[in-house]
């Protein structure tokens, strides 16, 4: 668990917890962990969009042969 932690703060720039009491710790650690999630799915969703990307070149190159989407 540390090793997930340690790469929140240092993955979402969080140096320390501005908010007080016991309230602002668990809003820190929720929020950590929503910024940790989003960071996540938007990862996912880039490798996605990539894939869509080669393959639909793939297919028009295939389709049409002399067509070149990439220099």
């Amino acid at each position: 668990m540390e090793p997930v932690i340690g790469h929140m703060k240092n993955d979402g720039h969080l140096g320390r917890n501005f908010l007080k009491g016991i309230a602002g710790d668990a809003m820190n650690a929720l929020l950590c962990g929503a910024g940790h999630n989003l960071r996540k799915i938007l990862r996912r969703l880039a490798l996605l969009c990539a894939r869509f990307w080669i393959s639909l070149d793939q297919l028009l190159a295939s389709k049409i042969p002399n067509l070149q989407l990439t220099d």
